[in-house]
Parts: structure tokens; C-alpha cells; sequence
């Protein structure tokens, strides 16, 4: 029997939309045992379609047309208790950000044991050992330490393997995965989908993998979906949708993917470095409950050079000390060793109130523009703050934010705008602008496309290298990404628990990686892509 089964399902959009549909006339069916993505962009109706199936819809959404069928019983005409009762037991829901799927006061044992309670009858022992070989078998190392941990206390890979715990424990059917691998580093995502196709093996269950990553696509579907604007614009087995796609919107999602093959390697710009570190460190201190000490090394010995019209990037796992590097380089954090250099002035030691009138030199792209922008301020408050704060009169920083905002390709007319009314890629460029307004010489940018479609990332970068070019700035750019920084970096740095393990031209050091633990990260990257696009 036909695990899932949608036929013409419409969803319906509130009164003043920029359409009428969130989903449109969508069908589609998935066997047992097989992988059915859905890929497309932010806005095109995946994961609408996914929380119908869940019944989980916001209230200003409804369903207005259609059928959808598990194991052949009717969703849309289920009661609230019906689609409580198979939520978890014949249908499990793996969310992309484990934080807010887990209850923050809650430990990790006792939400998957609110589970066990509400579908099982089983004993408090039997729960606990159900719990505990669950944990086990998504490869979690202590499962007694993770039942007694609250979410904020574990990994991003960790939280995301108890949701997975959560989702899998009453093996249901249908397993749903909504983007649970977009925020995680390439070998945490590699082994997180191996677990969904181990488990998916064990228990026969069917996927409906959402998600916007086309090498994740290449990697493990077995039929594809493509969304645009809630409709169906292409479908079909995976080689065929990837290798001879047939709508125009697939081939710019393919063409957008960044390829793994680094471009020759760009002659070095020459002059003077515009950020400079050597032998950084950062020892954290603390004492328990005894009053005796413990040190925490973070980072150790790490050094670079950035000039001016280079790109520089850092990769490595979550917790290999990229980020600690670089909030140490912009003096988000005090180093507890090492130099540092932004342009002559020596910045590592001097005290904040020396720093401020330098910070202008180096300015930071942050993941999450959403947090990153004031809800509360308009588009050009945010980008005038920082130009007036370093000197520019009020007309100078105003005149300073239309020429930006037209720089990063946005109209004039958004600096009366709030945050709110733009996407998640256009909240990105006036993040770059508000960086620019206060003229710097090197900017930082912190995984500031991890979180974007690959066709709006595409977008984002080659605005970061067209304002390169333009004001001959050094970028220093973090990610986990390693396709984007094949394309993005002049040279990369690689580094494993707080230490530079390997570091060179990006052409070369991908060619021919040196160290055993590069081999790894390039060898993790979805790979599946290579022969389709590039």
C-alpha cells in the first residue's frame, strides 16, 4: 500500500497575499522504503505542504481542495484526537532548528518520555529502556548524560539527533524531514543523513525530505519534487529531474549550485595586510563547585594575514574554533594570547575604550539578519546609526544609505521600510550595507549564506564580489560550506579543535589536501552533484 498519498491538495492564503495559494493543485505519492525530496525556495509552498500533512496548519491557513491519504486513511477529514493519535505512531516530524522543536526546561529524556507516555501503556522501566536504545541507535555516545541534559546544553548535531530520537522512537510510516541538515557542518550532515537511510532500512519507513540543498538531493533521493510558488513545476526519479530537467526554474536551481571545482587561483593583491594575527589563543577559565579550576582552550596558535582585495576563508566542524578565531580577530571577545593587527594598530591588548574610534576598520555580516536588524527601526535608521556614530553628519549618513542601498541592489524607497517587510535574502544585503555604511577595510562574514537558497545565495555572493572589487575590501569568510568557499576564497584556512591544521590557495589545497583531517571535510561534501552541473 501506497504510504503517502496527496491528490490536488490546495491551501489557501490569507486575504491581501502576494497569491492566493500557498499550495496549488499539488499531488504526489511515496512507497515504503523510498525518499521522495521536495526541493525549491523559501515561499514555495514545502513545508506548508508538510505541516497539512501533520496537521499541524496555522490557524489563517486551510485546506480548500484535495486529498491526503496515510496508509490509505483520509487526513483532512481526521479529528484533532484521530491526528493526535498518529502523530508519532504512523507519521514523525524531524523540524530544521532542533531549539525550537525541544522545550527549553524540559531534559531530553523527559520530552521523549512524554511521548512514550501519551502513545504507549508501557511501565516507567520499559519506557526508560526504550529511550535509552533509541538514543543509542542514532548513535548518541552517553545517552544516560543526553536524558539528563537540556537542549541548550548539547551540539547542534546532538539536538538534532534527539528530535530524530523523538521522531523515529514508535517507528511511524512516514518520517518528514523539514531542512534538518541546512544549519549543521558537512560531516555532522553526512552522518545525519546516513542515519535517516539506516533507520529508513530498519523500518521500511517512507521520507519526504524537504530541503533546498541539491547535492543533498543527488545524494540520497530516490524520486524529486519540484516547487515554485506552491505548484509543481517538475518531478520524476532523480537522475532523470537532475541530469535532464526539463522546466527552466530546475535548471536555474541546478545552475546555482556552487561547484566544488575551485577557480584558478587569482594573482595575490599585494600591499600591506589590512588584518593580521599571530599565534592568537583563547583559554576559557572556571571553577566548579569546589572552587577548583578548570581551562577550556578554545584556540591555540592561530595566525593569518588578510590584504586588501582577498578573500580568506575558514572551514571546519562545528566547535573547531573558527568562530572563537574570528569574534578574537574583531575583539568581540578578549584574546588570551597573540597579536593582532588591524592595519598598523595593534588591537589584541587595548581596552575597549581605545578600541571604539578603530572599529569602523573592521565591520561583521552576522548569520541571522534577523537578529542582526532592529524589528523596531527602519531600513535606513539601522544604516545611518553606524555611519553617524563614526563622524558623518546626518545628511552625509543619509545620502551615504541611499547610495548603499542601492549598491547592495535594493531601491531607495526600502530605507522607510522595517525588516519585517522584506525575505530572508534582501534582509541579508541590508545587513551588508548597514557593514558598509561605516567604511571599512575588512569584512567579516560569519556563515552569512548557511541559511539562504542556493539561488539566493548565488546572489549574495557575487554582491560580495562585486563590492570587493569596487572598494578593494578583505573578506574574511566563515563557513561550513565547503562548496561556497571553493568558489568565494582566495585562499582557506581548515581548523580542528582550535587549532589551523592546514591552510593555502584554495585551488591547490582542494586539488591535493595534505592533512588527513581536510581529506575528511572535502570527502563529506555532498558530492553527488559534480556530473550534473560543472
Amino acid at each position: 500500500m501506497t504510504t503517502l498519498h496527496i491528490e490536488q491538495l490546495s491551501v489557501a492564503l490569507p486575504t491581501g497575499a502576494d497569491r492566493a495559494h500557498a499550495v496549488s493543485g499539488l499531488s504526489l505519492s511515496i512507497e515504503p522504503g523510498q525518499t521522495l525530496c521536495i526541493v525549491g525556495e523559501s515561499g514555495s509552498g514545502k513545508s506548508v505542504m508538510a505541516t497539512t500533512v501533520m496537521g499541524l496548519l496555522p490557524k489563517e491557513l486551510h485546506a480548500t481542495q484535495g486529498r491526503v491519504l496515510l496508509n490509505g486513511e483520509s487526513l483532512l477529514d481526521a479529528s484533532p484526537q484521530r491526528l493526535r493519535d498518529l502523530r508519532g505512531k504512523a507519521m514523525g516530524m524531524v523540524f530544521q532548528e532542533p531549539m525550537t522543536a525541544l522545550n527549553p526546561v524540559m531534559t531530553c529524556g523527559e520530552q521523549i518520555d512524554e511521548l512514550l507516555r501519551e502513545h504507549t501503556d508501557w511501565p516507567r522501566e520499559q519506557r526508560t529502556q526504550e529511550i535509552r536504545r533509541v538514543l543509542e541507535r542514532v548513535h548518541i555516545k552517553d545517552p544516560e548524560r543526553i536524558m539528563r541534559s537540556h537542549p541548550h546544553q548539547l551540539s547542534g548535531g546532538q539536538r538534532q539527533r534527539v528530535v530524530i530520537a523523538m521522531a523515529v522512537i514508535l517507528k511511524p510510516t512516514l518520517l518528514i524531514c523539514d531542512e534538518p541538515t541546512t544549519a549543521l557542518d558537512v560531516t555532522t550532515q553526512k552522518e545525519i543523513l546516513s542515519l535517516i537511510a539506516e533507520l529508513q532500512r530498519e523500518q521500511g519507513s517512507a521520507v519526504l525530505f524537504i530541503t533546498h540543498d541539491m547535492g543533498v538531493v543527488a545524494d540520497i533521493a530516490n524520486e524529486v519534487l519540484v516547487m515554485h510558488q506552491g505548484l509543481c513545476v517538475e518531478s520524476g526519479p532523480r537522475d532523470e529531474v537532475l541530469l535532464r530537467p526539463k522546466a527552466d526554474y530546475t535548471r536555474m536551481l541546478l545552475k546555482a549550485v556552487p561547484s566544488m571545482t575551485p577557480p584558478p587561483a587569482r594573482p595575490s593583491p599585494g600591499g600591506e595586510p589590512r588584518l593580521r594575527a599571530t599565534a592568537v589563543g583563547k583559554t576559557y577559565h572556571s571553577r566548579d563547585w569546589m572552587g577548583r579550576q578548570h581551562d577550556t582552550v578554545a584556540l591555540q596558535h592561530a595566525s593569518l594575514s588578510l590584504l586588501g582585495g582577498e578573500t580568506v576563508g575558514i572551514v571546519g566542524e562545528s566547535g573547531s574554533g573558527k568562530s572563537t578565531f574570528a569574534r578574537c580577530l574583531i575583539r568581540l571577545i578578549d584574546p588570551s594570547d597573540g597579536q593582532i593587527h588591524w592595519g598598523q594598530d595593534e588591537v589584541g591588548q587595548r581596552p575597549e575604550s581605545q578600541l571604539r574610534p578603530l572599529r569602523h576598520r573592521v565591520q561583521v555580516v552576522f548569520q541571522d539578519p534577523n537578529r542582526s536588524l532592529n524589528p523596531r527601526r527602519t531600513v535606513g535608521q539601522s544604516i545611518v546609526e553606524g555611519a553617524m556614530n563614526f563622524g558623518a553628519s546626518a545628511s552625509q549618513a543619509q545620502a551615504l544609505a541611499e547610495q548603499l542601498i542601492e549598491q547592495v541592489r535594493l531601491p531607495v524607497e526600502s530605507l522607510k521600510r522595517y525588516p519585517s517587510q522584506f525575505s530572508g535574502g534582501q534582509r541579508q544585503r541590508i545587513a551588508i550595507a548597514r557593514a558598509l555604511a561605516c567604511k571599512p577595510e575588512v569584512l567579516v562574514a560569519d556563515e552569512a549564506v548557511s541559511a539562504l537558497d542556493v539561488s539566493v545565495q548565488a546572489q549574495i555572493l557575487e554582491l560580495l564580489r562585486d563590492i570587493q572589487r569596487e572598494l578593494g575590501l578583505g573578506l574574511l569568510f566563515i563557513t561550513h560550506d565547503l562548496r561556497v568557499a571553493a568558489q568565494l576564497c582566495d585562499r582557506v584556512i581548515v581548523m580542528q579543535h582550535g587549532q589551523i591544521v592546514e591552510q593555502g590557495f584554495t585551488s591547490s589545497l582542494y586539488a591535493q589536501p595534505q592533512h588527513a583531517y581536510t581529506q575528511h571535510l572535502l570527502a563529506c561534501a555532498p558530492g553527488g552533484l559534480a556530473h550534473v552541473t560543472h
